[in-house]
């Protein structure tokens, strides 16, 4: 027997249209559209890289900010201790400049050289972040270029100053070995460097420095 198709009783399907009259789409069955474990893990891969990519970039960008502060700080330093010379026909020289060896990586050595030169460029010899009475002050430091006990506090007789601070909260050095007649130093006048952030050691290719 032969079945007559009868007129509209049949349709063709139209583009874009899907088809319905198929068992998995009678029986409706779920469609899942989830990441796999594998998408998961490449994706926090690659957020993974990325973000050490950034923090890299940050911690360059980071330190060379701070090596162009401590060549801009050193010079202002230089420049007091041309005024203090000017005034007083000597660079800031003691014994502890005297015998500070600029060619030694140790910070620790850096402190008192460094605080004597803050107590003449500044006028404060009492370190204690008011320049004395009469006294002539060559430079103005602000707190964050002085080292103290206490760094949340500003200097006073209770927390004084012990050393000029470096961009890398070391202690710059100074030393007039040199111009002492001593067997290490480099200028006639005066060494001032920065060992950075002390991980150079007696690298001086990794300091900044005066000479």
């Amino acid at each position: 027997m032969i079945n007559q198709v009868l007129p509209r009783s049949c349709r063709s399907v139209c583009r874009g249209e899907r088809l319905t009259n198929y068992v998995g789409a009678r029986r409706r069955e779920p469609h899942y559209t989830a990441f796999t474990l594998i998408e998961l893990v490449l994706v926090v891969g690659i957020i993974i890289v990325l973000a050490g990519l950034v923090l890299s970039t940050v911690g360059y960008a980071r330190k060379k900010g701070a090596r162009a502060r401590a060549e801009t700080e050193m010079a202002a330093i230089s420049a007091a201790c041309e005024n203090y010379k000017a005034d007083s026909g000597v660079y800031p020289s003691s014994t502890d400049t005297n015998g500070l060896d600029p060619t030694t990586g140790t910070i620790a050595n850096y402190k008192t050289p460094s605080r004597y030169t803050y107590g003449e460029l500044s006028g404060d010899r009492n370190f204690d972040g008011t320049p004395d009475t009469g006294a002539r002050s060559y430079m103005t430091f602000k707190p964050a270029l002085l080292l103290r006990d206490d760094m949340s506090n500003p200097p006073s007789s209770t927390n004084p100053v012990t050393a000029i601070c470096d961009p890398f909260t070391n202690s710059y050095g100074y030393s007039t070995m040199k111009a002492s007649g001593g067997v290490n130093g480099f200028n006639p006048t005066f060494d001032l460097w920065s060992i950075a952030d002390g991980a150079a050691g007696t690298d001086q290719t990794k300091w900044i420095k005066n000479w």
